[in-house]
């Protein structure tokens, strides 16, 4: 019987079930920052402190209440590309590359902060709040379906399918009524 559910369970992940995974989409909620916004992220990131990649990775999503979380893939590169560019010097700690915001790194900030109105542009203030309750609600809709999945119940599947349609067209109406 385990055997059976760890297959199951592999061959979801595989395919991105419910829209997330390896090929299923993005990791932060859906919502794509526009080129550059993970440079200035990064450098926002460092002016509380010198942190390695996954700390800053961990930091940028605190700070938007988990909409946003960069991947290591595209952390790690703007890192370096940073350090290129003199805005962030990194030293070896143990076994970890620590960045720092250096003097030009936090003219950069500066200016890129005051060309985005003082708003960072990853943290887009429309998004919070009834965004991310609707974020919440469907993330818990997607761990109760699963929870079905999982059951032997086929009577318990069926009525589930039967709610999501009728919830997918109400949402549908509301779309058409607006």
């Amino acid at each position: 019987m385990r055997e059976r559910f760890h297959d199951r369970d592999r061959k979801d992940r595989d395919r991105g079930e419910f829209g997330f995974g390896r090929r299923g989409g993005p990791h932060h909620g859906g919502r794509r920052t526009r080129r550059g916004d993970i440079r200035v992220a990064l450098l926002a990131g460092l002016s509380d402190g010198p942190a390695h990649g996954y700390e800053l990775i961990q930091r940028l999503s605190d700070r938007t209440g988990g909409r946003w979380k960069p991947s290591p893939g595209s952390v790690y590169p703007t890192l370096q590309l940073l350090e290129d560019a003199g805005f962030v010097s990194s030293s070896q700690q143990d076994t970890k590359r620590v960045y720092s915001i250096t003097e030009a790194g936090q003219a950069e900030l500066k200016e890129k902060m005051a060309a985005a109105g003082g708003t960072p542009p990853w943290m887009d203030p429309e998004s919070a709040g009834s965004h991310d309750d609707l974020r919440k609600a469907v993330g818990q809709l997607i761990m109760a379906t699963k929870q079905i999945g999982m059951s032997d119940n086929q009577a318990q599947v069926d009525a589930t399918v039967t709610i999501l349609n009728d919830a997918r067209k109400k949402v549908y109406q509301l779309l058409a009524e607006a």
